[in-house]
């Protein structure tokens, strides 16, 4: 597109949700910042029936090379399933409960006007997307990709269960009271998974976390070892058995995982002291999981409710996405976010999957 002056002129394209969004707040800075980099823009709704990837077609048959999202993590999800494997960048500007992938990225979730800048002038990196094939207990087949993970057990329902009016008022919080009210009914659930085509193992789980990266509200680090880029994916099996067991659990995504890994003496306490929990919390690593169920159990992608599965099939879709991030420059990384993964030889990238979970 030329502008009246003549000049070439790039097309973003804002893929907004007005109840997540303050959206006088977010065209303001979206303005400013498209005149800075001289963009044009293309506003286009989200609905409940058209949560974005309808709109991300439109935007990219208008030419749009920068698709926005603007909205909590369903809506970023949306919008990025409809870029995998396209050209076209997204930015992000967060305004969720949970904001996992901004996290994740080290995107500002706290300032529009910052998000912005990031979202016109950040890095653009190649991330990995996870793609979800679920089987329903109907017989029926859905695919759906995901940015940050999928979940089956306590946590699928402790999303179920959030309370709408507290996720407006307390944002993540409002899962801390979820998670109060889905505890005591909870059991174990029976899972088999395997892993890259390998033998099927089974496991009675509280949850099965798979995960493309690891951070997660509240400073809590359930996947140390996730990166957004290195064409893996990282499993979290937990088993607790009682409710001490999820206090250690709290302890070690919130305080081992977080801090103590950054340094040699903090691993050093880990590895004296991280026998017990092993038991409790487990990690794996594959390219491709499947997970199966005796009876429908719920399942979720990026925290939110996606029905009930028998059977579900995962795998990385490699680099499917690009994305802006903050930039990373003299070795200085931003907050939340570690520098691009220096991919593996593909001879180690299964290192970690032949893992079993201790059964329960």
């Amino acid at each position: 597109m030329n502008g009246r002056d003549g000049e070439q002129r790039r097309i973003a394209a804002v893929v907004y949700n007005p109840v997540r969004v303050d959206v006088p707040r977010v065209r303001a800075a979206v303005e400013a910042a498209a005149t800075l980099h001289r963009y044009d823009l293309l506003w286009l709704e989200t609905t409940p029936e058209e949560p974005g990837q309808a709109q991300v077609g439109e935007a990219l048959a208008e030419g749009a090379s920068l698709v926005l999202a603007a909205g909590g993590d369903g809506t970023v999800r949306a919008v990025a399933e409809a870029l995998r494997g396209r050209d076209a960048t997204l930015g992000i500007i967060p305004g969720g409960t949970g904001n996992l992938l901004a996290r994740n990225l080290g995107i500002p979730f706290a300032s529009v006007e910052a998000s912005c800048a990031v979202a016109f002038d950040g890095e653009s990196r190649r991330m990995d997307m996870g793609v979800a094939t679920a089987h329903r207990p109907d017989g029926s087949t859905t695919e759906h990709a995901f940015l940050v993970m999928a979940g089956v057990g306590i946590d699928a329902a402790m999303i179920a269960n959030a309370r709408p009016e507290l996720k407006r008022r307390f944002g993540w919080l409002a899962y801390v009271d979820a998670a109060f009210r889905s505890l005591p009914t909870a059991s174990k659930v029976p899972v088999r998974y395997r892993l890259d085509n390998g033998p099927e193992r089974s496991a009675h789980v509280s949850t099965i976390l798979v995960a493309n990266c690891g951070a997660l509200p509240g400073n809590m680090e359930l996947i140390p070892d996730g990166e957004l880029d290195d064409g893996l994916l990282d499993v979290a099996v937990v088993q607790p058995a009682t409710v001490f067991g999820w206090l250690a659990i709290w302890r070690k995504v919130t305080w081992e995982n977080r801090v103590l890994r950054r340094s040699s003496v903090g691993r050093r306490i880990i590895r004296f002291t991280d026998r017990a929990i092993r038991t409790r919390l487990s990690y794996l690593r594959g390219a491709s999981v499947e997970l199966a169920v005796d009876a429908p159990e719920p399942f979720e992608l990026d925290g939110d409710a996606f029905g009930d599965i028998l059977r579900l099939e995962l795998r990385v879709d490699e680099l499917a996405l690009q994305v802006k991030a903050p930039a990373v420059t003299a070795g200085v990384t931003a907050p939340g976010r570690r520098p691009p993964h220096r991919r593996p030889a593909p001879g180690a990238r299964r290192a970690r999957s032949e893992t079993p979970a201790p059964p329960v």
